[in-house]
């Protein structure tokens, strides 16, 4: 694990880092003395690291419930190049989205292709943070996401016993990610944009049915999943507080 810059502001110190050549970011609270619990944040599809919704939340996480939060870039997006194929398969969306074709089978062999080559990352990276002094290793780890990083938290979680919790939503239920659904027992928030123009509400229905965990939760909100409302985002913090903070 390597740093490579730090900046502080609002309570929140930035340092962004590489794992095993996989950029990232790391935020944690100023001062902070104690060990506190981690948070892994992954970005939806199209976007990168530190997309500003993405950062929000993590400023949020960090300045009151004292966690820290990392994400890194997904495989061909943020800081890393795109390959030919997943190049193929964004032209292949974007043709579909311009004449008005369904998206969701384009959208699931290339998020379940993304996520193949993410989750290994995502481990490494957790092994790499929990060797760090202000990370608490023996706290259970939560996972936020939505669209690709739901794909990937559902991945993670499914093979990750350090997963204690995870916030996931608006993701198309292929056959594939319903199988992987069935074995994650960790607690789960399912967040459901009732109004999505691409993903439609029966794929979240589903995927939430099918969801293994003893303790699960279905939120639908009004809109697209672009726009969660922020009280949705305070719910799904208050939810991963319960869960990885030591009773």
């Amino acid at each position: 694990m390597h740093f490579f810059s730090q900046t502080a502001s609002d309570g929140v110190v930035e340092k962004t880092f590489a794992v095993d050549g996989v950029p990232g970011v790391l935020w944690s609270p100023i001062g902070a003395s104690d060990p506190a619990p981690l948070v892994l944040m992954g970005h939806p599809g199209g976007l990168h690291k530190k997309a500003r919704g993405l950062v929000a939340r993590a400023a949020h996480l960090v300045t009151v419930y004292g966690f820290h939060a990392a994400s890194i870039d997904a495989p061909g997006h943020g800081d890393r190049e795109r390959s030919a194929e997943d190049s193929e398969w964004v032209d292949r969306m974007q043709r579909a989205r311009t004449v008005g074709e369904p998206l969701g089978v384009i959208v699931s062999e290339f998020n379940a292709s993304i996520a193949a080559r993410a989750v290994p990352e995502w481990r490494a990276t957790l092994d790499a943070l929990q060797t760090l002094p202000e990370i608490d290793p023996d706290s259970p780890v939560g996972f936020s996401g939505m669209t690709l990083a739901t794909e990937i938290g559902f991945r993670l979680a499914a093979v990750e016993p350090r997963i204690g919790a995870a916030g996931l939503g608006a993701a198309f239920a292929s056959e594939a990610l319903l199988d992987v659904a069935r074995s994650v027992t960790a607690p789960l928030q399912y967040l459901l944009p009732w109004d999505d123009p691409e993903i439609d509400r029966e794929s979240g229905l589903a995927l939430f049915d099918a969801i293994g965990s003893a303790e699960k939760s279905l939120h639908a909100f009004p809109g697209p999943h672009q726009t969660v409302p922020a009280y949705e985002a305070e719910d799904s913090a208050r939810f991963l507080a319960r869960h990885l903070v030591a009773k």
